[in-house]
């Protein structure tokens, strides 16, 4: 979008804050980069440049703006739509991989050329993977000197600086305030770290549903890796240095974050997953846009809009969880999980009671003797063949997956249906397009509502839903009265 200056300008001039991170307007007079939603008096068109991410805008000279604190928006929704390298090469940005494996790292994740990689987020982003990452370490920077108390060394290296000289250089570069004066001027009131906790706001696009999003996540929670306590959703998180406890809490125009972490250099990786959980980069706007212009579906999009896709912060932990919920209630897919979790899981300590377990991975589950398994013989061949694929590196998922070719492998494997491979790829993989024709409740509400309801004929129908079908089956499947389309009291 950053290229049709003539509607960035329009986005500017009218404050639009559905654009904060779509596009990032730079005023050559003051040499600052702002949000679209900025709530200063907008600059004359003439003096404005667009540039598609901060790292660009940083690249090219400019400063942060103090005052909308644009490095502080949701992310792109683009790299929440797509499967391309440069989406891909996003997702894996944000999960810290240049951080830890360098661009060495990222593009053999990725299957490209270091060369390649570069070529593209460059002709893209006007930045290559060294600026973005750079870029979202100096946020992490800023969010760890102005809601904590660390000295500004323990933060340095917590963000995935090298050296203090560095941190220093880039936050005096990028926010034109040293860290101290930085801290100095944090807003007051923000809550602050205590007992090893890190408590901060994710930001998202407006509309936001929580109902569904979090009725799903509390309905389907393993006993002893997630629950719903006081009117959060906790949870484990395994991580690349160790591993966290996060509570997430719906707000008023922000997710409620408090993290406890057993090392602070997780600290971007966890946000980044957290995001990712609760589908907070999504642009509800286009979605409902989208939808609404099917008659039949334009009632439930009206009635409750903003709906997200509830995700996850582990790909290999869903689609085991996946295969244990085939053909069997919510109910006994949890059972199954806690006792896989009992058996498998990594023990951790937690502060405040209630989470015990680390989701165990696809390593402690390739030993598990299959006899053990109170399930089918045929899904018992299913679930170890999965987990054997997983631990080998035969089947790779995560955020560098490519949604066409994760299916494909799927489906080889026995036991894989169309259903469970649209889920994974739905909720794990975070195919927007992900659609699910065969699920019973998927048919039970488009009969009610008047739609075809046989697989062939509502496929056919939701043609005029793409590239948002993910999202119309959370609105279908919201027309039941099942727990996880409720916000737990």
């Amino acid at each position: 979008m950053h290229l049709d200056t003539e509607r960035c300008v329009r986005a500017v001039q009218a404050k639009d804050t559905r654009f904060d991170g779509v596009f990032f307007t730079a005023v050559l007079t003051t040499r600052i980069y702002c949000r679209p939603g900025c709530p200063v008096v907008p600059p004359k068109p003439e003096n404005m440049v667009f540039h598609p991410s901060a790292a660009a805008c940083q690249q090219a000279g400019f400063r942060a703006c103090k005052r909308c604190r644009p490095d502080t928006t949701p992310g792109s929704p683009e790299w929440n739509r797509r499967a391309d390298v440069t989406a891909r090469a996003m997702r894996l940005i944000g999960d810290g991989v240049v951080d830890r494996d360098g661009v060495p790292g990222l593009a053999r994740r990725l299957g490209y050329s270091e060369r390649q990689v570069e070529r593209q987020l460059l002709a893209e982003l006007g930045a290559g993977p060294l600026a973005l990452a750079r870029a979202g370490r100096a946020q992490t920077a800023r969010l760890l000197i102005e809601t904590t108390a660390l000295p500004m060394a323990d933060i340095a290296f917590a963000a995935g600086f090298s050296s203090i000289r560095t941190f220093n250089d880039t936050v005096r570069e990028v926010f034109a305030l040293t860290p101290g004066e930085l801290r100095t001027r944090a807003p007051k009131g923000r809550p602050t770290a205590r007992g090893g906790a890190l408590t901060l706001r994710l930001p998202f696009r407006a509309p936001l549903n929580p109902d569904n999003l979090f009725g799903h996540l509390a309905a389907t929670a393993v006993p002893g890796v997630e629950e719903w306590r006081d009117g959060a959703y906790r949870r484990t998180l395994r991580l690349p240095y160790g591993h966290g406890i996060v509570a997430l809490t719906p707000g008023a125009g922000h997710i409620g974050c408090r993290l406890i972490l057993t090392d602070q250099r997780d600290l971007t990786v966890a946000i980044s997953r957290c995001r990712r959980l609760l589908d907070l980069d999504a642009d509800p706007v286009a979605v409902d846009d989208q939808l609404r212009t099917d008659p039949l579906l334009a009632p439930l999009v009206d009635k409750a809009p903003g709906r997200r896709v509830p995700r996850t912060v582990d790909e290999a932990e869903f689609a085991v969880r996946a295969v244990l919920g085939q053909q069997v209630s919510t109910a006994a897919a949890r059972t199954h999980a806690g006792r896989l979790v009992l058996a498998h899981g990594e023990p951790v300590d937690d502060p405040e009671g209630g989470l015990t377990h680390l989701f165990p991975d696809p390593a402690a589950l390739a030993s598990l003797d299959p006899e053990s398994l109170a399930l089918p013989r045929s899904r018992r061949t299913t679930l170890t063949t999965l987990v054997r694929r997983l631990a080998d590196g035969e089947l790779a998922l995560g955020p560098e997956s490519d949604w066409a070719e994760v299916r494909a492998r799927l489906a080889e494997l026995p036991g894989f249906g169309p259903w469970t491979i649209e889920a994974i790829a739905m909720r794990a993989l975070g195919d927007p397009d992900a659609f699910l024709p065969t699920d019973l409740g998927m048919r039970r509400a488009a009969q009610e509502l008047g739609l075809p309801h046989t697989p062939a004929a509502l496929t056919a129908r939701a043609a005029a839903w793409r590239p948002w079908r993910a999202y119309a089956t959370q609105y279908l499947w919201a027309t039941d009265d099942h727990p996880i389309n409720f916000l737990p009291a």
